[in-house]
């Protein structure tokens, strides 16, 4: 009984010894990665200021250079957008320098910069208007005032580019501050956040007389712009970079509320834009998955929904084609509104005759969109077939290119420099040991009979050395002609 009781108690202790050991493990796990995660996430270590500073002071000039880049890269996004290239625009938006101004608003404002940001804003402004000249410019001509998919696109902010702009400029405060810049980053924020083509979209705008087009363009480019200066800005602050020193402490102290002032009121602005354009998108999202709800019911309804959603008058209007619909399914409809948030919104329904033959003819009509669709991708298939084998054609000219001697060029030096030289010639030679291929350089030559053989070798010598050197070729051998 004894040995029971001595036998249960050290199983006891060894387990309580082995808990132990268990709980210091996990103590010393939870203490790592609670070290681990700061290190992970921080992005004060390692900041380089002042480097970070002066480059951000140095993108923000438009001037010389520059400002033809800009132009270029205007030109090329406007391009882009009118043959709905998205390849062409993305290409635009990597050349573009449109980002050094608004990263020096953002950056002035929070280190209380006075001259770097009046530089900005001044930068800034006739960086838009360049860009805007630039593309009203090319959209005036006629043939290239058709409105393209890619330019309707930028007519419609959404919170999506809020967002898609806050975390560029984050991304891209954050790149551009280390010691050595993440330059691909910095190329990838100037895709993303898209700063260019709603700037061509606004000259499209102003060329084609559609101030609509011209005010949404220019307020989806503003919100990049200024969520990208925003995030700018609060990267600033939180790493802590050194404010401007003013000799003047009332100078410094009133440029600092200011500064602050400016910020608070941007940042209100931007709060507020979020807010309704997160309501816009709410709406609108809601509203459409009503609508495809009616159509998963079987109701045709006519129009897009772009068309029947009204988001000022808090309105939903609908064209129903073709079998009547009772006061239960209208009541029905305005519950599934209610279930979905939008119990306030009116609906509006506006019913149509059945009529075969006009369904026939949209049938007819889907149909022809159908077969049209069909005709262009396999055109668009074709030319990419075609500028594969143009770039393919491209490579082996260039390769010919590099690979062929100018011999023709040199002549006139030969004869001057080797006037004992009767004639000369040169070839290509193919050798091969059924394992590799070498190509000689064969250069033939003819003296002249007064020409000594001792004379004629050093000749060859020196000439063999001076062509490898003027051609840029190497394995030439000098042969004499008979």
């Amino acid at each position: 009984m004894e040995e029971k009781n001595k036998e249960e108690l050290e199983r006891d202790k060894e387990l309580k010894e082995q808990q132990g050991e268990v709980q210091k493990e996990f103590k010393g796990f939870f203490e790592s990665l609670k070290e681990y995660i700061p290190k992970l996430l921080t992005i004060r270590v390692g900041t380089d200021k002042e480097a970070t500073a002066e480059r951000i002071r140095e993108g923000i000039s438009i001037k010389g250079q520059t400002a033809w880049i800009l132009v270029f890269s205007i030109l090329i996004a406007s391009i882009g957008l009118n043959v709905s290239s998205t390849a062409v625009v993305i290409g635009a938006m990597l050349i573009s320098p449109l980002m050094g101004p608004i990263l020096g608003i953002g950056f002035s404002i929070a280190v209380n910069d006075v001259d770097t940001l009046k530089g900005s804003v001044i930068n800034f402004g006739a960086m838009v208007a360049l860009s805007i000249i630039t593309s009203f410019l090319f959209f005036s001509i006629p043939i290239f005032k058709e409105a393209t998919p890619e330019l309707l696109a930028r007519t419609q902010p959404d919170v999506r580019d809020v967002l898609i702009a806050i975390s560029g400029g984050l991304a891209l405060i954050i790149a551009i501050s280390r010691p050595r810049p993440q330059f691909n980053t910095v190329a990838g924020v100037a895709i993303a956040t898209a700063l260019m083509p709603p700037l061509c979209t606004a000259g499209f705008g102003l060329a084609t007389g559609n101030f609509g087009y011209f005010g949404s363009a220019m307020f989806l480019f503003m919100i990049n712009s200024i969520y990208i200066a925003l995030a700018a800005f609060v990267i600033t602050k939180y790493l802590r970079f050194p404010m401007r020193k003013y000799i003047n402490h009332a100078k410094r102290r009133r440029i600092a509320r200011i500064a602050s002032l400016v910020a608070l009121l941007v940042l209100a602005f931007s709060i507020y834009q979020f807010y309704l354009l997160y309501n816009y998108n709410r709406f609108t999202t809601r509203a459409e998955r009503f609508i495809a709800g009616l159509k998963e019911e079987g109701v045709n309804l006519i129009g897009e929904n772009e068309e029947s959603i009204d988001y000022d008058a808090n309105e939903i209007k609908l064209y129903v084609f073709g079998k009547d619909y009772s006061s239960r399914d209208e009541e029905r409809w305005k519950e599934q509104l209610n279930e979905l948030g939008l119990g306030s919104t009116k609906l509006v329904l506006l019913q149509s005759q059945d009529n075969s033959g006009i369904r026939e003819d949209i049938d007819k009509i889907k149909e022809l969109y159908i077969n049209s669709h069909k005709m262009l991708s396999t055109k668009d298939e074709t030319i990419r077939d075609k500028d594969l084998r143009i770039d393919e054609l491209e490579k082996d000219l260039r390769r010919y290119y590099a690979n062929e001697v100018h011999f023709d060029r040199i002549l006139k030096e030969i004869q001057i420099n080797y006037d004992d030289l009767q004639s000369i010639s040169f070839a290509r030679e193919y050798r091969s040991d059924f394992e590799k291929m070498d190509t000689i350089n064969i250069v033939s030559v003819k003296w002249k009979n007064k020409v000594r053989n001792k004379n004629k070798k050093d000749q060859e010598k020196k000439l063999k050395e001076w062509l490898e050197q003027r051609l840029k070729v190497k394995n030439i051998e000098i042969r004499n002609m008979p």
